[in-house]
């Protein structure tokens, strides 16, 4: 019982305290306020929102720091603590004072600092216990930027922390976090785990039918440079592709739940492994799977291999670009002759006479040399792809035909952030800013936000 009293009357103390500190605080708000507003006969409502925002910074600063030296008397003003590495127990050595930013504003923490000999090393037991950044500004800042620089340029985003909250944030302490938070990513924290998958499977299904999931692959091409220090000739960029995948359902009207997509500047044999590794979280006993993908043989090569009952599907728009480009070659721009050619051609396609089509080519009469090679690329675009060319069957059997859904992602994820006037990236960097974006596409970058804290809290 004693203990107990004791402790509510811990408590009730502290809370008198913040109070009278809020109270005290509150009075010098009010009075920097009506200083501040005197200064000008009819302030402007802009104004007075700006004058008010400022203080209230402050106001909510002193209330976190009241906070925290209340909750963390103790860690604050140790003497004596065990060392975190080896369990020593050492003596303080002296107070250390850090500034502290956080989205409520800024203030000052004077805490105890000890010294391991045995383990070289200092350490603050209030940074430990109350996971305190070991940056000036805090976790929630860093989340916040984080996010904000996978939308924007860093130059926009550190203009917008300080128009938004006040806080004045440096491009490199951006830069230092977004590449720390996408190095510590990882595959499987940015998609979903199989239970939240097969969540989803169940959310989408109707009836016994089981419901489609397709597979698509493509290429997004990412302008990147070499390596170099600040004073140093960069070198000339080149174009790299970001091999990548999505993964996403189609409910019976139509609509896409995504699932998981993934980008990154890699090889072909990097970007097998990272699909296998998604495929073995995908329950295929529950799925109709449609692999969906344009002509390259690289991306076929691997979701046949770990979808072998996929129903592989050409995309339609990228096989009528091929018919398009014969028959403005041949036949001329706008000629209407060449215009019927390839509506015929398509239909047919549809339709699945893909016979037809290709003896047709062979017997056309090339009227260059031009037109010839096109034709020949045709013939023989069709004939690697004529298992994928079902078109009409795809259609009432309710699956996609076309890379939409590949493409928006592309879209997204790397041309948006990535292809920017002026933008060229180190692949590392610039794979760091394709795993955040990809976590924010997939739902789940509070997680992989938190694996990065939990990682820099453990690596002081």
């Amino acid at each position: 019982m004693g203990l107990a009293a004791n402790n509510i009357e811990k408590s009730s103390g502290g809370k008198q305290r913040l109070r009278d500190k809020m109270y005290e605080q509150v009075d010098t708000m009010v009075d920097d306020l009506w200083d501040r507003l005197e200064e000008s006969d009819k302030p402007t409502v802009m104004e007075m929102s700006k004058i008010v925002g400022e203080l209230r910074r402050k106001l909510t600063g002193v209330c976190l720091q009241t906070l925290i030296e209340e909750k963390y008397t103790d860690e604050l003003d140790l003497k004596y603590a065990a060392c975190p590495e080896c369990g020593k127990r050492c003596k303080t050595r002296r107070k250390h004072k850090k500034e502290l930013s956080t989205m409520e504003g800024s203030f000052e923490l004077i805490r105890s600092w000890f010294y391991c000999t045995g383990c070289c090393q200092g350490f603050i037991p209030f940074d430990i216990k109350a996971e305190a950044s070991r940056r000036q500004h805090q976790f929630d800042i860093q989340k916040k930027v984080v996010k904000l620089s996978s939308k924007m340029p860093f130059s926009e985003a550190k203009e917008t922390v300080e128009d938004l909250t006040g806080q004045k944030v440096g491009e490199h302490f951006i830069h230092e976090v977004v590449c720390a938070v996408g190095e510590n990513a990882h595959l499987a924290d940015i998609v979903p785990s199989q239970e939240e998958i097969k969540a989803r499977i169940k959310q989408v299904a109707v009836g016994t039918r089981r419901p489609i999931m397709v597979v698509a692959s493509d290429g997004a091409h990412v302008p990147t440079r070499a390596r170099a220090k600040r004073n140093q000739k960069r070198g000339k960029g080149r174009w790299q592709e970001a091999k990548g995948f999505r993964i996403y359902l189609v409910d019976p009207d139509g609509r896409i739940e995504h699932i998981a997509s993934w980008h990154q500047i890699q090889n072909e044999e990097q970007f097998g492994k990272d699909l296998a590794e998604v495929a073995a979280l995908i329950p295929q006993e529950m799925v109709r799977i449609a692999l969906l993908g344009d002509g390259a043989d690289w991306l076929w090569k691997h979701m046949t291999a770990l979808f072998p009952k996929g129903r592989q599907i050409l995309d339609y728009y990228h096989c009528v670009e091929h018919i398009y480009k014969v028959g403005k070659i041949q036949y001329g721009e706008k000629d209407l002759k060449g215009l019927e050619w390839v509506e015929v051609t398509i239909t047919r396609l549809f339709y699945n006479e893909i016979n037809l089509v290709i003896a047709g080519l062979r017997r056309m009469d090339p009227n260059s040399m031009e037109a010839k090679e096109e034709i020949r690329k045709l013939i023989t675009y069709l004939d690697n792809n004529r298992n994928r060319i079902h078109y009409h069957g795809d259609r009432k059997g309710g699956y996609p035909i076309g890379s939409g859904g590949i493409e928006s992602a592309n879209k997204y994820i790397c041309h948006t952030r990535m292809k920017r006037s002026g933008a060229w990236w180190v692949k590392e960097n610039g794979n760091s800013m394709l795993r955040i974006r990809c976590s924010i596409y997939n739902g789940t970058y509070e997680r992989v936000f938190d694996k990065y804290k939990m990682f820099d809290l453990s690596h002081r």
